[in-house]
């Protein structure tokens, strides 16, 4: 899927504390896009 892993696990567990329950289908790999600054 072309995914950096470090990149994707590294962002995702440090948006996982405060990400919405209902929301959390953004955080799936398919569907992960990195925040933008």
């Amino acid at each position: 899927n072309g995914l950096d892993p470090y990149a994707y696990l590294s962002d995702v567990l440090k948006r996982l504390p405060t990400h919405k329950v209902t929301q959390i289908e953004e955080l799936l790999p398919h569907c992960w896009k990195p925040k933008s600054n």
